[in-house]
């Protein structure tokens, strides 16, 4: 039944009647078309149109842009009413044209202000609209005919747009009331006929014009539904300019249309060859040029404003100067018809002109920044104008786009490799019928159930995570969002959690990510706090399923409650690292103090070292000794560097380096046992050889 809606079929009543002759008191001067006056020469008087003149202009411009858009699928009666009705044109294609209704309105002159008021009525315009409806168009009776036995799907509805001057609402409520009479005994004749089709719906548009400077007699009113055939709206406005502002919009409501201003069109002025200026045009078309606009969001980018007074809407475009070549093929995703809203207007025709000799124009989003966006292009296809809406978007010619690429192209750190193992594990089979569950669930809200489990805790991007990127947490992040749990599986569990316990005892490493953060990132302490909480997080959301679950994370809690001598070890720790990072900052204020005392100390042992040395040489029968410095203890004495004079920050970073090294390893047993310094080699040897062995550790021939 949807097959013809009510936009089909519209058909115009103008009223005729000799009250349409008054004036619309919108003067129109005539004396600015004429450039220069010859002294003496009086000035023209302006003049005014009547309201006659503005409905039947305003109506020519409604059907004007009605056949730009669709010269073929929409069709337009049009009926003037007086003392009787004077139907101008059929529902046949030929009869379809401005220059058609021109001719005929021609024919029916202005309304005569001297025929007896009484006499003229818009009723009979409106009771031919109606009979108007009922017949058959030429698509109609197309379309019946193709389909034969479901000839009753094809639906007759249409619109009536009546332009009188009426008294009152009451005037208003009586033709409502007689357009309803006749519909009904309209489709009494349609029922009994093959020529004539019954009416599904019926919308009647009534304008009331008055001139301006008077006060309305007719309240406006939005659409009402007088009967399930029947739907009626008024709208009172003034004549001129405000009536053709109107029709403008009522005709993009009623065909779906929209508003596009191309601006900074660049022409040649007539008194200036050699100057050009900047002018806008506007176009109206299908809503759907608009179409990925309105889905990405971008209107406000597009420029979209507001004129006459919030009444409607355009979108603007901006004029990008087309190249010289036309060869260029353009990925189009639409291709609509367009109508100047000011045909005779200058830009406007020179804008015509131009793109029916063959040029193209590209049209681009306004942007405060950035590259530019081309989204639409003008050009003409068989002498008619289309708006072609160009893809600004990825085409779906090419490849689909990474998962990787975020918004604007930037790399984001998403878990893809996990989302991919995510989609296997929770892929969809078919089910035998055969197959049933102890727990009588179907078999897609198991699978349901299944997806929420494993999705109550899934972070998507690998920087928000510390346990999904580290190896040792995956056999528990597996089990525990299965719906039960096995007694191995909870040993498995708990040696997960066990073997995290190890890790932070021995300070193992952790994968936190520092994206976005300055410096090396949270310290130790802090990444397995972290670490813990999300574990903590995952478990349980998963803890309230069974009590293997909840035995899981009491395991978790009581390893993170840690015993008080391992928090004693981890303060003084930090303690120790705090005092280091102090004498590292302060170390400089005391050298010079210690360089003189430090080279005394060093020089006594030097002159030891002599003696020692000596008495070696004097021994017939040890070699010749290595002249070597003694190893000293970094408590006893700092390296010789430091008696040297000012300490360079070279020597104080060694320094600080030698003496953490100092207490990370266990000291040798020969200096912690030795006596002055000494002492005495390869002991085991005098036991097993039984070989005398001297002060010195040289064994006796």
């Amino acid at each position: 039944m949807k097959m013809f809606g009510v936009p089909h079929k519209t058909v115009f009543v103008v009223d005729h009647c000799p009250y349409m002759a008054e004036s619309s008191r919108q003067q129109v001067e005539c004396d600015v078309l004429t450039k220069s006056r010859a002294q003496g020469v009086i000035p023209l008087a302006p003049v005014s149109k009547s309201l006659w003149t503005c409905a039947v202009e305003c109506s020519m411009e409604y059907c004007r842009i009605l056949y730009d858009i669709y010269p073929k699928d929409k069709v337009v009666n049009y009926i003037v009413s007086d003392s009787e009705f004077h139907i101008l044109n059929s529902w046949k294609r030929e009869d379809q044209s401005t220059h058609e209704l021109m001719s005929a309105l021609a024919a029916v002159g202005p309304p005569n202000p001297r025929e007896d008021p009484e006499c003229c009525s818009i009723l009979h315009g409106l009771v031919a609209a109606v009979e108007s409806l009922c017949k058959i168009t030429e698509l109609q009776h197309e379309r019946r005919t193709a389909l034969m036995d479901t000839a009753e799907r094809v639906a007759n509805r249409g619109r009536i747009i009546c332009l009188t001057n009426a008294k009152s609402d009451t005037h208003v409520r009586m033709l409502e009331d007689c357009i309803q009479e006749t519909i009904l005994e309209q489709n009494k004749l349609a029922a009994g006929s093959d020529r004539l089709m019954a009416i599904q719906q019926c919308d009647l548009v009534l304008v009331h014009i008055y001139p301006q400077g008077e006060d309305t007699l007719v309240s406006d009113r939005l659409k009402k539904e007088i009967s399930p055939l029947l739907t009626s709206e008024v709208h009172s406005v003034r004549a001129g300019r405000h009536l053709a502002t109107k029709l403008n919009i009522l005709v993009q409501q009623h065909f779906d249309l929209a508003s596009t201003t191309i601006t900074n069109i660049p022409m040649k002025e007539e008194q200036h060859a050699n100057t050009s200026a900047n002018y806008d045009v506007e176009l109206l078309h299908h809503r759907d040029a608009h179409l990925e606009f309105f889905k990405s969001g971008d209107l406000h980018m597009a420029g979209t404003s507001t004129r006459e007074n919030g009444l409607k809407e355009t979108v603007t475009l901006k004029w990008c100067t087309p190249r010289t070549n036309s060869v260029e093929l353009h990925y189009c995703t639409g291709a609509y018809r367009i109508s100047p809203t000011d045909v005779n207007s200058r830009p406007s025709s020179c804008l015509t002109n131009f793109l029916l000799n063959g040029r193209s124009v590209l049209l681009e989003q306004p942007r405060k920044s950035g590259s530019k966006v081309i989204s639409h292009m003008l050009s003409s296809h068989g002498g008619e104008i289309f708006l072609h809406v160009l893809n600004s978007n990825r085409s779906t010619l090419e490849d689909p786009p990474s998962i990787s690429e975020g918004c604007g192209g930037r790399v984001t750190d998403y878990r893809i490799t996990d989302f991919g193992e995510f989609m296997r594990e929770n892929r969809l089979t078919p089910v035998s019928e055969s197959s049933h569950d102890p727990s009588g669930k179907l078999p897609a809200e198991r699978a349901k159930a299944q997806l929420e489990r494993h999705t109550r805790y899934w972070p998507m991007i690998i920087s928000q995570t510390t346990i999904f990127n580290m190896q040792a947490v995956v056999p528990l992040a597996n089990l525990i969002v299965k719906e039960t749990l096995t007694e191995e599986d909870l040993l498995t569990c708990q040696k997960t959690v066990y073997n995290l316990v190890d890790m932070e005892r021995k300070n193992d490493p952790l994968p936190i990510s520092t994206v976005g953060s300055r410096g090396k990132g949270p310290k130790r302490d802090e990444q397995y706090r972290i670490m813990w909480n999300e574990l903590e997080t995952l478990v349980k959301t998963h803890a309230g399923a069974t009590d293997r679950h909840q035995r899981v994370l009491d395991c978790i809690i009581a390893c993170r409650s840690k015993p008080p001598e391992e928090e004693d070890r981890k303060k003084r720790g930090r303690k120790r690292e705090e005092r280091e990072d102090r004498t590292e900052k302060n170390g400089s204020k005391d050298t010079d103090e210690k360089s003189w005392q430090d080279s005394e100390r060093l020089k006594g042992l030097l002159d030891k070292e002599d003696q020692e040395s000596e008495v070696i040489k004097d021994s017939p029968d040890s070699p010749e000794p290595l002249n070597k410095k003694p190893r000293l203890s970094t408590e006893e004495i700092q390296p010789p560097e430091k008696a040297k004079g000012p300490v360079s920050l070279l020597t104080m970073w060694t320094n600080r380096i030698t003496t953490a090294n100092s207490r990370k390893h266990q000291e040798f047993v020969g200096r912690v046992s030795s006596v002055n310094n000494k002492f005495e080699l390869y002991q085991h040897l005098k036991d097993e050889n039984g070989m005398d062995v001297h002060e010195n550790g040289k064994a006796s021939r």
